[in-house]
């Protein structure tokens, strides 16, 4: 039985120091190990930050934050951990972090094909029925899963060992995980369903700015269009065409922001009629004040809420 952490558990304090090493200032670090990343920030956000996730292993250390995925919320703090089991388009938002006490947060990327291996030995007879569910999930941050993440972020500063000892500490981390309580969903991955919805998922991520028909998104899947529709909206909460629409949005956010707020004085270049929309999307005011004030989540205990945005502006150029 793993044994959950708590805030004050002593390894995630020393995880702590070694991501605030890694990350001397604000942003994401990548670390000397392939999918290791050290995610720094300062200051709570009161606007949400757009992206989109892939595959990977997320655990605060120190502060707190909001993941959205359509219109569902899901926090996690150090007591906590979020598990992304396909690529998704997210928003997120950092609710709890000051300059004396940053958010610090481990980022660990799967191998896909690596866990499609391990998926096999953690599950030799086939992975256990479970009920559809989204293809983000929040979990308690057992001590083992933590002294795991504590084991790999050490050899991150020590690149001689570890291009021996990194690759049997992933293993160990993706193994704990797929035998833990939500061990057969992020295993979903392996099942062919999966498979055929990230097909469909990478299709979409590299073209997004094409038109797209639902029939033949479904061709390319091996899957009846209404089946492809109710499998896809099970793993990320939204349609393919919503989901298209959102990288369109994310692109075209990321797009403004590099005209104009990353080189002043520069002329704009004009965004492609069809990507210039900027969403500015604010945090409800309810995780604003608590943000402000350091109140805890409020949650169910999957971490997991139906959240509906507001203060949507859309502009073109």
């Amino acid at each position: 039985m793993n044994a959950p952490t708590s805030p004050l558990d002593p390894g995630l304090a020393r995880l702590a120091a070694l991501l605030a090493a890694s990350a001397p200032q604000d942003g994401t670090f990548a670390t000397c190990i392939p999918g290791l990343h050290a995610v720094r920030a300062s200051n709570d956000s009161a606007e949400l930050v757009h992206g989109l996730h892939r595959p990977a292993l997320c655990i605060v250390a120190q502060g707190a934050k909001t993941v959205m995925l359509g219109d569902e919320s899901y926090d996690y703090d150090p007591s906590r951990m979020l598990v992304f089991s396909l690529d998704l388009p997210i928003a997120a938002m950092i609710r709890q972090a000051s300059v004396a006490a940053p958010y610090l947060s481990f980022r660990f990327d799967f191998d896909l094909e690596r866990l499609s291996e391990l998926i096999l030995k953690a599950y030799p007879d086939g992975v256990p029925p479970t009920r559809a569910g989204r293809a983000v999930y929040v979990a308690q941050a057992s001590t083992e899963i933590v002294d795991a993440a504590l084991r790999l972020m050490a050899l991150a500063a020590r690149p001689e060992d570890a291009a021996l000892l990194a690759p049997l500490v992933q293993d160990e981390i993706m193994l704990r995980l797929l035998r833990g309580p939500f061990g057969a969903r992020l295993a979903q991955l392996g099942r062919i369903e999966t498979h055929r919805i990230g097909k469909v998922v990478a299709w979409i991520r590299q073209h997004y700015d094409q038109p797209m028909r639902i029939d033949d998104m479904a061709e390319l899947a091996h899957m009846s269009a209404s089946s492809l529709h109710g499998q896809f909206k099970s793993l990320t909460s939204m349609s393919p065409l919503q989901f298209q629409k959102t990288l369109r949005l994310q692109e075209a956010r990321r797009l403004m922001l590099a005209t104009h707020g990353c080189q002043p004085g520069l002329p704009a270049r004009r965004l492609p009629q069809r990507l210039a929309v900027q969403p500015r999307i604010r945090a409800p005011l309810r995780h604003r004040a608590d943000a402000r004030h350091g109140a805890p989540a409020r949650c169910g205990a999957d971490g997991r809420r139906r959240l509906y945005p507001v203060g949507i502006r859309v502009g073109r150029k």
